[in-house]
Parts: C-alpha cells; sequence; structure tokens
C-alpha cells in the first residue's frame, strides 16, 4: 500500500511500499558468525516503509551461530568460498542457495547487504592467495552479491556502510523509491499509468540524464504501437540506466534554473535574488542542495502548481529517512553534551 509523505507537504507525491533484500544480520538477528548483529540507522529507518527479506546466506547453507569464518580463496584462478578452518568449501551451496533464493524472492526494489563480507559484501572483499596465506590476491565481491548483481543487474544494491555516506544514502534512496513506483506503474498493466509515471520523473530524469530522457519519452510516446510488455521492459531498462550514476551538481542546477521559470511572472525581485544567491553557495559547495529544494516547495504551495507538486525531483523520497548528522568526534564523542 502507498505510504504518506510527512505533513510538510501532504499534497505531493505519495510513496510506494518499498521491497528490499537485505542481510540478516543488518538490524535483524545476531547471524554473524561470532553472533554479532549490526546497527544501521538506514535499515531501522525504512522498516516503515518496506518489506524486508532478510537473508542469511551463510546460515542458510548450513553453516551454524556462532561458526568458524569463511573467506574468499584463489584458486588456481578461480574464487572460492572455504571456511579455512575446517578446508571445507562452500562455493557450490552458496551459488545455489542464491539462485534458488532469487528466484522465490518476486519483485525487488533493491538489496543493502553486509559490507565487506565474503558472501555479501558488494565490493572490497579480499580474496586471499590460499587457504591459510595472510596475503590478499585481488579484492572483488562476495559469492551471494557477485550472483546477485549478476541476476539484477540494474537494480540498486548498497551496504550499511556506503550508507553512512550522506550522497551515497540520497542516491540510493532516491532510485529504490523510483523503482517502487515504477513497478506499480508497470503492474498496472495500463499505458495511461506508464504514462503518468513518466510525466512524475521528468525533472528527476533531467537532472540524472538528458539523453535518457529523450529516449523514455521516445518509449512511452509508443508511434510504434508496440504491446504494454515490451514497451515496460523497453521503458524500465532505460529508467533504470539512467538512474544508476547519481546526477552531477550542474545538471541539478539547470533543473532548478528551469523550474524557475514556472515562478518568474510570481516572484519579486528580492525572492528571485535571494534563490539566485543560495543557489550559488551551491554552485561554489558553500551549502547542500537541500536550501533550494526547501525554498522551491514553498514556492510550490504558496502558488498551488499542481505540476510541480507532482515532480518527483522535489520530493523523491520520504523526507525523514534522511536524519541530521550527529554532531561527534571521530570517538563518537559529543563535546556539546559533555557541557
Amino acid at each position: 500500500m502507498p505510504v504518506n509523505t510527512p505533513l510538510l507537504l501532504s499534497t505531493m507525491n505519495t510513496f510506494e511500499r518499498l521491497r528490499i533484500l537485505s542481510s540478516r544480520c543488518i538490524e535483524f538477528d545476531h547471524c554473524r558468525w561470532n553472533g554479532d548483529r549490526i546497527t544501521s540507522n538506514t535499515v531501522n529507518a525504512l522498516k516503515e516503509y518496506a518489506d524486508f527479506i532478510p537473508v542469511c546466506a551463510e546460515m542458510e547453507i548450513g553453516l551454524g551461530v556462532p561458526r568458524e569464518p569463511v573467506r574468499l580463496v584463489d584458486i588456481n584462478g578461480s574464487t572460492r568460498l572455504i571456511q579455512h578452518e575446517t578446508n571445507l568449501d562452500v562455493t557450490d551451496r552458496m551459488i545455489a542457495f542464491a539462485d534458488s533464493t532469487l528466484d522465490a524472492a518476486g519483485d525487488l526494489d533493491g538489496f543493502i547487504l553486509k559490507s565487506r563480507s565474503p558472501s555479501c559484501g558488494i565490493k572490497d572483499v579480499k580474496v586471499y592467495r590460499g587457504v591459510e596465506s595472510p596475503d590478499t590476491a585481488r579484492k572483488e565481491a562476495g559469492i551471494f552479491a557477485a550472483r546477485l548483481m549478476e541476476r539484477f543487474p540494474y537494480l540498486p544494491v548498497e551496504d550499511e556502510g556506503r550508507l553512512r555516506n550522506r550522497r551515497i544514502k540520497e542516491h540510493f534512496l532516491t532510485r529504490i523509491f523510483a523503482g517502487a513506483s515504477f513497478r506499480k506503474a508497470r503492474g498496472s498493466g495500463e499505458m495511461r499509468e506508464l504514462t503518468a509515471f513518466h510525466q512524475r520523473n521528468k525533472f528527476l530524469l533531467m537532472a540524472y540524464s538528458q539523453k535518457e530522457l529523450q529516449e523514455l519519452g521516445r518509449i512511452v510516446a509508443n508511434h510504434e504501437k508496440r504491446g504494454f510488455n515490451e514497451v515496460a521492459d523497453a521503458y524500465g531498462a532505460h529508467f533504470s540506466r539512467a538512474l544508476s550514476r547519481a546526477p552531477t551538481y550542474t545538471a541539478t542546477i539547470n533543473v532548478l534554473m528551469h523550474a524557475l521559470g514556472y515562478f518568474k511572472d510570481s516572484l519579486s525581485h528580492e525572492e528571485k535574488a535571494f534563490f539566485l544567491e543560495s543557489l550559488h553557495r551551491y554552485r561554489e559547495d558553500r551549502s547542500t542542495v537541500c536550501p533550494n529544494l526547501a525554498v522551491f516547495r514553498s514556492w510550490i504551495v504558496r502558488f498551488g502548481n499542481d505540476y510541480l507538486a507532482n515532480q518527483t525531483f522535489f520530493n523523491p523520497f520520504p523526507s525523514d529517512l534522511m536524519e541530521v548528522a550527529r554532531d561527534i568526534s571521530h570517538k563518537e564523542r559529543d563535546y556539546w553534551a559533555e557541557k
């Protein structure tokens, strides 16, 4: 069911409930090799907006908790997943489990996996030169994660470590909520819903990829009179490709300047000057884009612009998912609280 956006912009878009496959050790269970559970503010916050499918790949292939850890090992140029204390090779078990799990998962909007795990790490997982060797041959994705990304190359996937970075998190949230919205449009089986989806995402696509925006417009126009499923397949592939890389700050500025034209006859000279000064600060990396978006949201509400109110660019995900960073030192001390 759709989840309503917070009251700040209750007239703006609602959000479809997400379906996310995640590592079970992240906020769901004490199932790491040593019995630990990993904390993640992002996963905790998303629980209100998502149905999670928590998976512990290592437990599911028969390794208990606690267990001897596994590692990636280079064996004659091939990467194997081996429990080095017992010399047990569980590579084939992991691949079979990944395939069966992904076959049964149904429609998904994204993945959140454990960082640097030999099964679930999406990058930077050490591949050792031998079962007992301390030397690293290379770094790559874990076995489960690699299979997942091969099967779903355009679905967003992140780990809990990278999601601590604000820009990575914003990009990931934008992609998963846009993907869920597309899933609903596609599930309707109606061209008008796909067209409406495209209209709502024009400004977002303008920021992410002008080239893909043009191609997606051509696809949804459907001058060839193709069937809905064929059109939706093509649209989904190009839409995912468009959002695969975060927009540049210059592209974001271009969208904001384009949107400013909708209020050119409604704003005072002082209001325009204030906004342009704020935009200049963003251009020079002296502020985030957030103040500029806040100004636009106030204008959208003030002037009742329904077209802009429905543009996901201005409200790509629920605002409460981006918590304010705590004022702490690198040692997690809050000096203000210590006064």
